[in-house]
């Protein structure tokens, strides 16, 4: 199943909607949503914003362990949760066991976090060509280290930690099924699929066959969750009905779209009712995002400069005309970003279909970047250690 086959599936009843909520290790849920950790969006300014439409868990940009464990102020920031944030997630990534170990007793003992998450779904070539991110679980060996790893020095402090994780690297070196029964093996309380490999990128359509595959192979023994190509509430409970998936994981489709978690918490509590804002209403969530990002900073223009990559997303189908999208584009100020805001025509309805869809980074399929020799083998040289560590260098994102 794929997310096009929506446009032929039946709409699911509102009794086929209502889901009983998903428990995490102690961590319940009353909507079985998780916000996917993306670089440079999920801050604390946007998890608050998107709080304030809806239910679910709310998870930080990935640091490395090796930047937290080395207390780097940048870490520190993205691992920092204000007292209305819970329960408090967290995801790591890492190449190393020890390393990964010591940043997850340091989350636990120091009392920073609710919930772990471990990421090996991360596609970019700077990581895989070192043979990180969703390239590692090729290697089994390395792969069951840093989970089993995890998962013993999360338990000392009651702490559940799940996995996010890719099909594998492409279509003739897949890993998921046996990365899923490795991991729930290692005790972890939840496993997330995204339905594409490291080659697909952001390419092309989220196979949700693979999805309901995990499901199938795993059981009921542990959750699994589904990510790739939600980018509205009937996808995730089309996802849901589908697959047999525990819950969702939101990318790309929350990009400017914030209300969408509202969206969700409606669909799964059996309501047929969605949030549809007007371009009032668009306006008013982006100067509060402002607000929110300039409060997060502690710098009103560096707040401002990191929504205007946000922009285009809010924006997406409403008609504000390309001189007014340049010039929000180019905020420098609050007062500047009101401004232009109330320029708008606050009255013009919700635009439907061009509003909603793909947003993000959309890709080509491109061959993996790997080490050299790295499919020779499922089994972690000793010789490519001292590479391996340096796919952490330099690394934070979702």
């Amino acid at each position: 199943m794929t997310a096009a086959s929506l446009l032929h599936a039946p709409a699911p009843t509102a009794k086929e909607a209502a889901r009983p909520a998903l428990r995490i290790g102690p961590i319940e849920l009353s909507s079985p949503v998780v916000l996917a950790p993306m670089a440079g969006i999920t801050n604390t300014a946007f998890r608050r914003l998107c709080r304030e439409y809806g239910a679910g868990l709310y998870v930080t940009e990935m640091v490395t362990s090796r930047a937290l464990v080395e207390r780097s102020p940048k870490s520190m920031r993205i691992i920092h949760h204000e007292p209305y944030e819970t329960p408090r997630s967290v995801q790591l990534y890492g190449v190393d066991p020890v390393t990964i170990g010591q940043a997850v007793r340091m989350l636990v003992e120091e009392d920073r976090a609710d919930h772990i998450d471990l990421n090996f779904g991360c596609p970019v070539p700077k990581v895989t060509r070192k043979g990180g991110g969703s390239a590692l679980p090729w290697k089994t060996d390395l792969f069951t280290a840093i989970v089993t790893t995890a998962v013993r020095e999360a338990s000392r402090g009651g702490i559940p930690l799940t996995i996010k994780m890719r099909k594998g690297i492409d279509a003739d070196h897949l890993t998921y099924l046996e990365a899923g029964r490795i991991a729930r093996d290692a005790g972890v309380a939840a496993i997330t699929l995204h339905g594409r490999t490291t080659a697909d990128l952001y390419s092309g359509q989220a196979d949700w066959d693979a999805i309901a595959r995990l499901k199938d192979h795993l059981g009921d023994t542990v959750p699994v969750l589904g990510n790739g190509d939600i980018f509205a509430a009937e996808d995730a409970l089309e996802m849901m009905r589908t697959t047999g998936c525990d819950g969702v994981v939101i990318g790309r489709g929350c990009q400017g779209r914030p209300w969408l978690f509202g969206d969700l918490a409606h669909a799964f509590a059996g309501s047929e009712e969605r949030i549809r804002p007007d371009l009032g209403a668009v306006a008013d969530a982006v100067h509060t995002h402002g607000v929110y990002l300039a409060e997060y900073y502690g710098d009103e223009f560096y707040g401002v400069r990191d929504l205007r990559k946000h922009i285009a997303w809010y924006f997406k189908g409403y008609p504000v005309g390309g001189e007014a999208r340049r010039a929000l584009a180019m905020v420098s100020s609050l007062a500047e970003l009101r401004e232009h805001l109330d320029g708008l025509d606050r009255s013009a309805p919700y635009p439907g279909r061009d509003a909603e869809g793909s947003r993000g980074r959309t890709t080509r399929p491109k061959r993996p970047h790997l080490p050299e020799g790295w499919l020779d083998s499922r089994v972690m040289e000793e010789s490519r250690r001292a590479d391996l560590a340096l796919a952490e260098l330099d690394v934070s994102g979702g």
